[in-house]
């Protein structure tokens, strides 16, 4: 089957460049593309190379045509032998191994998704340098207000967002008052005219960014035709932003899945011009379908794709879970706002010298796991997660929901808060609803350790919540008791419990506690052959040991 697949895709690239000759410039309309599909009848042309005729000139790459024929080529694959910017334990480093990833073949190919973007979508997606113009909304009044921060602390993060995009900068801003952010017209008729004065009077800008969750497709059209630019909502940043920082396979394929509605709206649009031109609905050669309808099977089935390869890596997932279980290494999954220092903790508490914390909004995306030790000598493997922000969009929230759902398997979480950032309480608020909305399970949230880090940059800190661990994760301030802490409550969460064993020195029974257990202290006694023995040890552990030595 692969042999016949592989035929047909050289037979219609072979044939479409032998209808390069044909070209006559750039064909904007139908009537042009029609002219061009009777040269492709005229020739004899394959059905599927007629098909791709038209529907080039009719708006669709010839590529994604081809690939509804043929799909061989691997998502990513010029990734493979990239080096992780992290020596961390991946989850994902294995990802080739699960099922044999075959069904993965069958998914784009990355630089295919840019060219589909380019020819499609090129408001919705932040390609390219951008000279950017911000205008926040606010609300001074009713439900939509919100009372935990300002506009102005709001705007600053929107220009955060917009700086940690590499050849993005801010331009200008402004606060604009409006009783319905969320609605098709967001600003009075006042305020609009006002706003379409300033933004076109200010040189040099290239787009907009509308710092709201999202805009609707009118909503956002509207804006393009009244400023001439093109125009983001925090959706499409903070889209774009994932793309840029995703690593693994799996933080690839959620966002690729979170682009498609986009492709559906920009699509749509686009065959809407082409019904004004009176094409938009014609059939494609006898095929049954219109341009609207293969390119919405297109979009189905590269969906469909994408979440079989998701369904798979979230099966190794579990999988992975189950190991660490078996071998009772406990987790604690780190979480806070985005930017508040997580990977900076996780790399004082661990040593590992391979992690790269940066000082920017999601650097990071994918899910990675790092070994450390507790005063107890016992081994736990921190979870480094995705930073949450305000206003993200859910959809982005679900599509993280399977990465994340190691957070709601871990025995304990650490809240990391940026104590000394002005919004710090409207932060944890929003982290504490995501926790929420992912159903985080009580007894997780119960016992949840919130450490205020970056204390080092307060000159008299005061405590505002009780049983909140002061920290400074970049001076290593206060990690003794974190780690104390930690301890605590994993065992608490375990039911491991600390045991002094009597040993016999030659049996192995010392050689099995090291192995299966979190051996403390060793203290000889007076006969050379036995010793007592400290240990962490789990009640199944336990079971197995006295089964093992039945003099134990």
């Amino acid at each position: 089957m692969s042999v016949l697949v592989n035929s047909l895709k050289r037979r219609v690239h072979a044939w479409s460049w032998k209808l390069c000759h044909l070209q006559c410039g750039q064909l904007t309309n139908v009537q042009q593309a029609s002219i061009q599909t009777s040269h492709a009848e005229k020739l004899k042309l394959p059905r599927a190379v007629q098909m791709a005729t038209y529907m080039r000139h009719a708006g669709l790459k010839l590529c994604v045509i081809s690939r509804s024929f043929s799909s061989t080529r691997c998502l990513f694959k010029g990734n493979r032998n990239r080096t992780d910017h992290t020596k961390a334990t991946k989850e994902d480093d294995d990802d080739d191994d699960v099922e044999s990833d075959e069904g993965d073949e069958d998914v784009i190919e990355d630089s295919e998704v840019d060219e589909l973007f380019e020819q499609f979508a090129p408001t919705a997606v932040g390609h390219g340098d951008h000279r950017v113009f911000i205008v926040h909304p606010d609300v001074k009044w009713g439900n939509k207000k919100q009372y935990l921060t300002t506009a102005e602390l709001q705007m600053a993060e929107a220009v955060g967002l917009v700086q940690t995009l590499q050849n993005w900068t801010v331009v200008d801003k402004i606060i604009m008052s409006t009783k319905t952010p969320e609605k098709r017209k967001i600003f009075g008729k006042g305020n609009f005219q006002t706003l379409t004065e300033k933004i076109r009077k200010t040189t040099g800008i290239t787009a907009v960014f509308v710092n709201v969750e999202r805009l609707s497709p009118s909503a956002e059209r509207e804006l393009q035709e009244a400023w001439g630019v093109k125009v983001f909502d925090r959706y499409t940043v903070v889209l774009h932003i994932f793309r840029r920082n995703a690593r693994t396979k799996e933080a690839k394929l959620q966002i690729s899945l979170d682009e498609i509605p986009l492709l559906r709206s920009s699509l749509k649009n686009e065959v809407a011009n082409l019904d004004q031109q009176g094409g938009g609905s014609r059939y494609i050669m006898g095929s049954g379908e219109t341009a609207m309808e293969v390119q919405q099977r297109l979009l189905r089935e590269r969906e469909l794709k994408i979440r079989a390869t998701l369904e798979r890596l979230r099966r190794k997932r579990h999988l992975l879970r189950s190991q660490r279980k078996n071998k009772e290494f406990p987790t604690v999954s780190v979480m806070g706002y985005t930017n508040c220092g997580k990977t900076t903790l996780i790399k004082a508490l661990t040593g590992d010298a391979g992690l790269q914390p940066k000082d920017q909004l999601f650097a990071t995306l994918d899910v990675t796991v790092h070994a450390g030790q507790l005063p107890s000598r016992m081994t736990v493997l921190y979870v480094d997660t995705i930073g949450f922000l305000s206003q993200l969009p859910h959809r982005l929230i679900d599509s993280f929901s399977a990465t994340l759902e190691d957070v709601a398997h871990s025995e304990l979480i650490i809240h990391v808060r940026d104590i000394n950032h002005p919004e710090t309480v409207y932060q944890k608020a929003n982290v504490l609803n995501v926790l929420k909305n992912l159903q985080i399970p009580d007894r997780l949230m119960s016992s949840i350790i919130e450490v205020h880090n970056k204390v080092d940059l307060i000159s008299e800190y005061q405590p505002t919540e009780p049983d909140c661990l002061p920290i400074s994760a970049l001076k290593e301030i206060g990690l003794e008791d974190l780690s104390h802490k930690v301890e605590e409550g994993i065992l608490k969460s375990t039911g491991k419990q600390i045991m002094c064993l009597k040993v016999d020195l030659s049996s192995p029974q010392l050689g099995w506690l090291y192995k299966e257990a979190t051996v403390q202290e060793v203290e000889a006694g007076g006969d050379d052959c036995m010793a007592t023995v400290k240990v962490i040890i789990s009640g199944a552990a336990y079971g197995r040991y006295r089964k093992l030595f039945h003099n134990a």
